[in-house]
């Protein structure tokens, strides 16, 4: 027929030079073989300057950068990072100075507590749930709802008070304890809580009114930590919904007092792409005037890879 449509004729292409052509990859960008022995440093210097490598080499430059000028790194923190063994990781960073503050939310602190005070922590929820004795240790759940009612008492935040009580009990594994070491070295660690979320919420020690009011405290000491955030960093690590919210508030309450921060570069480290966790903070920073970076990756394998470099650098 001949309204047919033809095929199109290949010969009638304009074809280019590969000179005049950008090109993503180049042969100075590609991963360099490594020697057996090589040091840490010779490997991070091996690797690609190419996507996520990039991205994460770019991180830890930032990072090093912001503390050398005195500026601060903020890291925000789910359960995860506990359960997946990395407490050490964290407090080690605290120690030598790289991160100057921490926000949690209230299963972070709890599985904190369990490891503190029993050296082990987490459970086969579902098994727990049929049974119905998921999150129904009585011991951990009532010392961290003592330690609310004692912060809501003495006017401080969760953090502070479940980190001093852990110090104050002499429990064996306390030197894993990110609340108790941080408390220790007087780095601020804030709580954030939403009610039912948490096991210690089931129980009868549970005062709502004193987790409310120190949790809240944390919340406005949070406020005031991400004023300073100009030429700084904040990091989420793995926090879907909880802390991304509670963060992209309290920067709205700093700009709303302040008009400050702004400039300043907005990491998450997770396994997979969460729609919160690239609002809060990378897109944020991206609005005021910064940088934002997701990386996608285990929290075992990525976090204490990052921790490495920065202190390589430090």
């Amino acid at each position: 027929m001949s309204n047919e449509l033809q095929p199109v004729d290949l010969t009638k292409v304009k074809a280019i030079s590969i000179a005049e052509r950008e090109s993503k990859v180049e042969v100075d960008l590609l991963a360099k073989p490594l020697r057996k022995g090589s040091s840490f440093a010779e490997f991070w210097q091996s690797l690609p300057t190419i996507l996520a490598a990039k991205d994460l080499r770019e991180v830890v430059d930032t990072v090093v950068k912001a503390r050398k000028n005195g500026r601060p790194v903020i890291v925000l923190f789910g359960a995860h990072v506990i359960k997946v063994g990395l407490g050490p990781i964290v407090i080690q960073l605290a120690k030598e100075g790289v991160i100057t503050s921490i926000a949690i939310n209230g299963a972070t602190a709890y599985h904190d507590v369990e490891l503190a005070l029993f050296g082990r922590t987490s459970e086969d929820v579902t098994e727990g749930m049929k049974a119905g004795t998921f999150g129904m240790a009585k011991e951990p759940c009532d010392f961290i709802n003592a330690a609310a009612k004692k912060a809501a008492e003495q006017g401080i935040g969760l953090g502070r008070a479940i980190g001093q009580a852990l110090l104050d009990s002499g429990g064996r594994f306390v030197e894993f304890s990110v609340l108790a070491q941080c408390a220790k070295m007087d780095v601020p660690v804030t709580v954030h809580v939403a009610f039912g979320t948490d096991v210690n919420h089931m129980h009868g020690s549970f005062d709502p009114a004193a987790w409310g009011v120190a949790t809240h405290h944390d919340f406005r000491l949070l406020c005031r930590l991400v004023k300073d955030l100009t030429g700084g960093v904040v990091m989420l690590w793995g926090s879907a919904v909880l802390l991304p919210t509670v963060l992209e508030k309290a920067l709205t309450v700093s700009r709303n007092l302040w008009g400050e921060p702004e400039k300043f570069t907005g990491v998450t480290f997770d396994f997979i792409r969460h729609y919160r966790a690239w609002r809060n903070p990378p897109e944020k920073a991206d609005a005021l005037g910064g940088k934002g970076y997701y990386i996608v990756g285990h929290h075992e394998l990525l976090i204490p890879l990052f921790a490495q470099a920065v202190l390589e650098q430090i």
